[in-house]
């Protein structure tokens, strides 16, 4: 990573950072409650088919890679930058975000042996790579006709494919297409013993995810009007919810596998955000409720990495209580948390001090104008 004095906010999109701030946000909160016995049904992920609002915060963050990524290359371009400068960017950026995610995957114990190598930061690397590249090389048209190509390309793999011992187009976590390319590749290198909800064959489409967030960023950089932009944006928007929701009809809306339907009704959830945002921003002026999500949004990858490490440590760091060896967090769960009466207001508290605490470490880079890029 490094570092720049400059302002975060100079000749960016401020409902962009306060998205990408909101998003990071939520992550925390669903990603640390007290106790997994005791979480709201909307900070769970579906158990399988269907969706909660827990299961729209990945596909937000690709989503807006896609966006800023058009920002940024667009800018660059106009600078005159060469190209070959751009490869060796992208594939710094997608190596640094693999390695990020191995290492959180490995820490603190490092037991190689059972490293779970697919994961979050790792999937983000790769569709980060690809949609770069495509956005490179292809216009508009061009990006569009990918998106959607993925979307079928996999909608028939994982539908027609048959698997070993399962036959084709069966969607349960063992014994569909992707979850058996996992388990030939990474073995018991996963995050559940027999697939991975950020496995190979599922990343396609959640390529396509990151490139309807590029087709927007060059929406918001059109020359019409900002209420044109944004009439759009909701049009778009909702017409991809009705889109993804006929889809459903065949294809479950599936945030494990990854369905075309999920990508195209997430991206439809996206959009209508991201027009929200920028309405009541950039094209209302109304910036002071948002701030504390510019905050976040513009160190977004150092507080995920800064928060998963201490979430990691709370976890894998014992303590001796009485007799007990527990771990941190445990130790905490048992002595302040749980002790509020109900368990279930107690397991929010204490997702919602990972939250502050996520703050109060992106308040510090920002009042010290620390800005980590990758």
């Amino acid at each position: 990573m490094s570092e720049t004095q400059l302002s975060p906010l100079a000749g960016r999109l401020q409902s962009l950072d306060a998205f990408r701030g909101f998003t990071i946000a939520a992550m925390m909160l669903v990603n640390n409650p007290g106790s997994w016995q005791y979480v709201l049904p909307p900070l769970r992920h579906a158990e399988w088919n269907g969706w909660t609002f827990t299961d729209l915060i990945f596909p937000f963050f690709l989503f807006i890679v896609g966006t800023a990524l058009v920002f940024s290359f667009t800018k660059r371009i106009e600078q005159g930058v060469p190209r070959r400068s751009f490869y060796l960017r992208i594939v710094r950026r997608t190596l640094l975000l693999i390695l990020f995610g191995l290492f959180l995957s490995a820490f603190p114990k490092f037991d190689f042996e059972h490293l779970r190598i697919p994961g979050v930061l790792q999937r983000i690397g790769l569709c980060y790579l690809f949609a770069s590249l495509v956005v490179l090389h292809l216009g508009i048209r061009g990006q569009a006709i990918v998106a959607c190509g993925l979307l079928i390309l996999y909608w028939i793999l994982i539908k027609l494919v048959p698997v070993p011992g399962y036959g084709a187009g069966v969607l349960t976590p063992e014994g569909n297409l992707g979850a058996y390319i996992d388990r030939l590749v990474f073995g018991q290198h996963m995050f559940w013993p027999n697939w991975d909800p950020e496995g190979l064959l599922s990343t396609i489409p959640a390529i396509s995810t990151t490139l309807f967030g590029a087709l927007t960023g060059h929406w918001l950089r059109s020359r019409r009007d900002p209420r044109e932009i944004t009439g759009w944006l909701f049009v778009f928007g909702n017409g991809a919810l009705v889109v993804g929701s006929l889809m459903n009809y065949w294809l479950p809306i599936n945030k494990s596998l990854w369905t075309s339907s999920y990508a195209v009704y997430t991206a439809g959830v996206a959009l209508n955000m991201l027009a929200a945002f920028y309405w009541l921003i950039d094209v209302k002026g109304y910036r002071s409720w948002a701030k504390p999500f510019v905050v976040w949004g513009t160190n977004a990858i150092a507080v995920y990495v800064f928060i998963g490490l201490v979430a990691r440590i709370m976890i894998f760091t014992n303590v001796h209580s009485n007799g007990e060896e527990l771990s941190i967090k445990a130790y905490l769960w048992k002595t302040v948390f749980s002790a509020v009466g109900d368990p279930w207001i107690g397991s929010l508290l204490h997702a919602l001090v990972y939250v502050a605490l996520s703050y109060l470490f992106v308040w510090c880079l920002w009042r010290r104008r620390v800005f980590l890029r990758l």
